[in-house]
């Protein structure tokens, strides 16, 4: 054992975002999601302490990533181009998190230029130069190459230690060879590109046989088959040089002016936690037991405090968080394994008897059209449930009852209305029971969607809600079944496993039920939403099912005629340029826009770079043709690359359609949202954007109808604002858009020219969202003040409108949250407690939001009414979209005339509001042609 000193290395970066990912919503008001985000602040300290606890160090450094570009930026322009920015939540926290390691007695760093690796390595490679021990904590595996004798990784959070021996059996190479090995493979994550397909066994197989990537190298056309060639191509291309260069950490970090002193090492002692700094630390971030641990302030009468456990990451702090550890560690449970057929029928008497039953099915993937049951659990009583495993795989899996046998006993259960089943999220569940060919019917209950209408702003994940709403905590699928490349399925869980972890689902899903559901009894107005959100959910279930029929010939002709375009575009934009360029880089794009062409500088970035974002270009799209020509050339990409590429791949083989899902407790105003594919972003204010509607097609026989409400959110603004002027243009059936022209310019309606209705649309539109003069007078190019004139007026003759708006912010700030017509509770977390831009932006939400949820209401209440009159009257009728306003339709011929006298009169008497609903309906053999 080594008598040195020794220094200890905290990666910082890493771990500020283990903490944020680890840690839940924590705020610094409890409950309160307009205050300060703090989990990453609460875990970081956690973390620190726990380090501090378990490694002895004489010397201590936190190193942070500083802000701004680093010299491998400038080295390589998509250094780190795919990473995701970091979530503002994290932001925030950054600033406190250095405050309060800096009161815990750590020296913290941040060197502009280089990245917390590079500042790790140089300290790293100082301090073991004078014979000092040192301790890296990170999870990552690049810092693998500083490893020596004198130099270990250990990663606290899964107790892995990286030493020379540790090093060489997890990558097959030794330290010395880990910039060779990493040059090699690349990193996905920071975008460096190593060789094409060489892997982390070519490349040790590689290194271990030629002893260096030099000899390797030098080796390169003795390298058979494509892996060579790749190889041959990196090193010609100077794609491998890069790479190692991108790499290589830097240790000879010039940190003169952050560690005064060195090589001596004695700025950077680890001192003793700062007492009387960290109290109103804690205090002002909410941890009330971390402050009652540091004991009574000096000036205060020493008297007992509470004890406080050290604990780790996920311990939570105030006393009531506490609990909930405590609760979970105490509560009893009584979790069965079905095995045979007596205990099979026991449940399945024990479900025929119940009041409710909580049930969830357990997977081989999470696409609800595609995915094969693995298990089921049940629950009849809180901490009493059972697992049948079903399909589980391995060599220790005992004898499993058969799939067939007990679905078909499950199956006159799972379809009698009467037996009523609870879930979390059932419309999944649905799906995975039909693709087994039964139908579930008598879902009364689910806990998702009872937390979507209560807390429209939380999460409502079962674990999220279990933890929020009965103190209790669980296994998570991760623990489960790990993370990433090394995750394995569902079915190669061991069946104790899995069975803990899916009974431990069913019980907590009825436990979350008996809270939630008491709060929605209690309120006529959200168990009416509540209520309408389920039967929305049977609706969607049936459209998702239904899916809509693709043309991928027409996709194939429209990504030809949209490549072509794209390719002609570049070509235009390297004449103007005067050299070919990489459009997607916005440093060559900074070079050419504003050294070579002159263009002027509209904005700068955060770290004083010349901006050319989306915005910029905009701006310099009215006066200039390059900028222009990228916006259609990103423009017309993304509508390649998201849905004339993509679409007909995503069509389902069995059915040759596609099924999108629909995520009903995602937006906060209640409005729908739609992925795989997307149907709510395709862009139809471009000819190209309408064109991919021509792909979505009826079969042969068959039409495609579109019914869509009418100036929904307008109509709404009308009936919440009681405005006389703008409830008489409605219900006197005027062009509104004309009638508020004629009011605001003074003229007679039927002298109102294009451009004026033109200005009216914006106006109208804009103050729905909460437009400002200024953003007014950017959308119609004016200058402010005519826009804030147009304003004025359009106050003048609709004075209820203004009225509405002052009072519903008016009313927001005093309870927090808007309500919809029908009751909705739209909450708006920053309207009180938020920053001065996020406090006007949730005013602005408060306008809004009851005009668009009220929109979402009366579209999902459609849904309803819709599905059940086909049900009655024509059931070979399908819907088989939603999107925005609109209901989409699949029909055969002969029903076009009762679709189209139905259908319209039907959406529009879902609701009695103050101005008469209109809903208009196309036909057509495609989606475009139906509008």
């Amino acid at each position: 054992m080594s008598n040195s000193k020794t220094l200890v290395l905290v990666d910082g970066s890493s771990y500020l975002y283990r903490a944020y990912h680890a840690m839940p919503d924590l705020r610094a008001v409890p409950g309160d999601p307009s205050s300060p985000a703090t989990g990453a602040i609460r875990g970081m300290v956690n973390m620190m302490q726990s380090l501090r606890k378990d490694v002895a160090a004489d010397y201590a450094v936190c190193v942070f990533d500083a802000s701004g570009p680093t010299f491998r930026d400038a080295m390589y322009d998509q250094y780190k181009a795919t990473r995701s920015p970091m979530p503002d939540d994290l932001r925030s926290q950054i600033a406190p998190i250095h405050e309060v390691v800096d009161l815990l007695g750590w020296k913290v760093l941040t060197v502009p230029g280089v990245e917390a690796d590079d500042v790790i390595a140089t300290l790293a490679q100082l301090a073991a130069a004078q014979g000092i021990d040192v301790i890296v904590s990170s999870g990552d595996k690049d810092l693998s190459q500083l490893v020596n004798e004198r130099v270990t990784i250990i990663d606290t959070m899964n107790g892995k230690k990286r030493d020379v021996a540790g090093v060489t059996a997890e990558f097959g190479v030794p330290p010395s060879l880990m910039v060779d090995y990493q040059a090699l493979v690349g990193d996905t994550v920071d975008n460096v590109p190593g060789v094409t397909k060489v892997g982390p066994k070519t490349a040790a197989k590689w290194l271990e046989e030629y002893g260096t990537l030099d000899n390797l190298i030098a080796h390169a056309d003795a390298i058979k088959g494509v892996a060579g060639q790749n190889l041959r191509d990196a090193i010609a291309s100077g794609q491998l040089a890069l790479s190692r260069q991108l790499v290589t950490m830097k240790t000879d970090c010039d940190l003169s002016a952050y560690v005064p002193g060195l090589p001596a090492l004695d700025d950077i002692t680890l001192d003793a936690p700062d007492t009387e700094g960290l109290r109103p630390f804690y205090e002002k971030y909410g941890f009330k037991g971390l402050a009652r641990a540091l004991g009574a302030p000096a000036s205060e009468a020493p008297e007992a405090a509470p004890a406080s456990a050290q604990g780790g990451l996920f311990d939570a702090d105030d006393a009531a968080a506490t609990e909930v550890a405590v609760a979970a560690q105490q509560r009893e449970v009584v979790y069965t394994t079905i095995l045979t057929e007596e205990q099979f029928q026991l449940w399945l008497a024990k479900i025929h008897a119940a009041a409710l039953t909580a049930i969830d099915t357990e997977t081989d993937s999470l696409d609800e059209m595609q995915a094969q049951i693995v298990g089921i659990s049940l629950s009849v009583q809180v901490g009493e449930a059972a697992y049948i495993p079903l399909r589980h795989e391995g060599m220790d899996v005992p004898q499993q009852l058969p799939l067939d046998w007990v679905l078909a006993q499950l199956q006159p259960w799972l379809e009698d209305a009467s037996q009523k089943k609870l879930g979390q999220h059932v419309k999944y569940d649905q799906h995975v029971f039909a693709n087994h060919g039964i139908t579930v019917r008598g879902y009364a209950h689910d806990t998702m969607l009872q937390s979507y209408v209560l807390e429209v702003h939380r999460l409502h994940n079962l674990g999220s809600l279990a933890l929020r709403h009965v103190n209790r905590t669980g296994i998570s699928y991760e623990d489960l079944c790990g993370k990433g490349k090394n995750q394995i399925p569902f079915a190669q869980v061991s069946v104790d496993k899995a069975a803990a972890y899916s009974c431990e689902d069913s019980d907590q899903t009825l436990d979350v039920h008996g809270v939630l559901w008491p709060q929605l009894e209690a309120d006529a107005k959200l168990r009416h939403i509540y209520e309408l959100e389920m039967a929305t959910s049977e609706a969607l279930f049936r459209i998702e099912r239904n899916g809509v029929r693709i043309d991928a010939g027409e996709l194939a002709r429209q990504s030809n005629d949209l490549g072509a375009r794209i390719l002609q575009l570049e070509n235009e934009a390297y004449e103007i340029a005067g050299q070919p360029f990489n459009l997607a880089s916005p440093k060559q794009l900074g070079e050419i826009f504003f050294d070579k062409l002159g263009l002027p500088v509209v904005k700068k970035t955060a770290t004083g770079a010349r901006s050319t974002d989306e915005e910029v270009l905009e701006k310099l799209a009215e006066d200039y043709p390059l900028p222009a020509k990228l916006l259609e050339h990103r423009s017309l990409s993304k509508l390649k690359g998201t849905y004339t590429d993509k679409l007909a791949q995503m069509a389902l083989p069995r059915t040759g359609r596609v099924h999108t899902h629909y995520a009903q407790a995602v937006a906060v105003t209640g409005r729908l949202s739609s992925n795989d594919p997307n149907l709510q972003n395709i862009p139809v204010r471009t000819p190209e954007g309408r064109r991919v509607r021509e792909a979505f097609v009826a079969p042969e026989g068959k039409l495609i109808a579109s019914a869509d409400y009418s100036q929904i959110e307008l109509r709404i603004m009308a009936h919440l604002s009681g405005d006389e002027a703008l409830l008489r243009a409605f219900r006197d059936g005027l062009d509104v858009h004309r009638a508020t022209a004629a009011e605001v310019f003074g003229v007679a309606v039927d002298q109102v020219s294009s451009e004026q209705r033109r200005y009216a649309k914006v106006i109208n539109f804009g103050l729905i969202y909460g437009m400002s003069s200024f953003g007014l007078a950017k959308n119609l190019g004016i200058e402010t003040k005519a826009a804030a004139a147009y304003i004025d007026k359009y106050f003048q003759r609709y004075p209820g409108v203004k009225r509405y708006m002052e009072q519903t912010v008016e009313l927001a700030h005093a309870q927090g949250y808007v309500e919809t017509v029908f009751g909705r509770r739209l909450y708006l977390p920053e309207i009180n407690g938020g920053s001065g831009p996020r406090k006007k932006a949730a005013e602005r939400a408060a306008i809004n939001a009851p005009m668009q949820g009220t929109a979402a209401d009366l579209i999902k209440k459609a849904m309803v009414a819709v599905q059940a009159r086909l049900d009655a009257e024509r059931p070979e009728v399908q819907v088989i979209m939603q999107v925005h306003d609109e209901l989409v339709f699949e029909l055969p011929v002969a029903a076009r005339d009762w679709v189209q006298a139905e259908i319209p009169a039907l959406m529009a008497g879902v609701a009695d509001l103050s101005v008469p609903l209109l809903a208009e309906i196309g036909f057509g053999p495609n989606w475009e042609q139906a509008h």
